[in-house]
């Protein structure tokens, strides 16, 4: 795979080529700092595979994506997890948190070559070529304290949100406090198993024991249902 480098740290630009160096099926084309430099060339060229940076100046990664003409497969390699999401929902086939070891370097690169032959494939049969599917990630990261924190949809609990800041419970007895609104997290978490009952609380509806009367009961925990979130609740759940 033709692929190029697009991101504004020269330490983070040295590691990528060192790794891509490594890599037989990976073909190291161009490098850049910004991403406007890159748009002409990725637009005009045969480029494969794309290392992307998100945060950047005055033009960031996906700005880039919206950008350029061509679309071809993108890796984000990035410092911040917060941007996960976003970046899966633009079609990248992974999502990089700095600093990147080789061994997660090299999954990432694996999943892109799978991509890269199925597209080539579907191409030689002479059939469409077929747009690369979006990756729909079953995880998050927030920021806790002093580090990013994966939390798996599937463990979670319950969500208890205290003003600006809310509490992630998980099914290990454990929770998480971040400084997220729980709005974006009822927005994220809505189409993946998830209701809101309350102004305070979204709950994971797989773990729902019973329900009595204004509450629900998760685990040995209760949680309240306030009228507003009733009405959308039980039609949710076919009550």
């Amino acid at each position: 795979m033709k692929c190029v480098i697009i991101d504004d740290e020269p330490l983070a630009v040295e590691l990528i080529k060192e790794f891509v160096s490594k890599v037989e099926s990976l073909e190291l084309i161009r490098t850049f700092n910004n991403a406007i430099d890159a748009i002409t060339v990725i637009n005009n060229s045969n480029i494969d595979l794309i290392f992307l940076d998100i945060e950047m100046p005055h033009f960031s990664g996906i700005d880039f994506l919206n950008a350029i003409d061509k679309k071809p497969i993108v890796i984000f390699t990035t410092a911040y997890s917060n941007y996960a999401v976003e970046g899966f929902d633009l079609g990248a086939v992974d999502y990089l948190v700095k600093p990147i070891p080789f061994h997660r370097f090299l999954k990432s690169v694996m999943r892109a070559q799978q991509l890269f032959n199925s597209q080539n494939l579907t191409s030689t049969v002479l059939t469409p070529k077929v747009a690369a599917p979006e990756i729909e990630p079953d995880f998050m990261f927030v920021r806790s304290e002093y580090e990013n924190v994966k939390i798996n949809f599937s463990d979670i609990l319950f969500i208890e949100g205290l003003k600006d800041y809310v509490k992630i419970y998980t099914t290990d007895n454990k929770f998480t406090l971040t400084l997220i609104s729980l709005i974006k997290l009822e927005n994220l978490l809505s189409t993946k198993g998830f209701a809101r009952i309350h102004r305070s609380y979204i709950i994971n509806i797989k773990y729902v024991k019973s329900i009595q009367k204004n509450k629900v009961l998760l685990a040995d925990k209760r949680i309240p249902i306030s009228e507003s979130y009733k009405n959308s609740f039980f039609e949710r759940i076919n009550l």
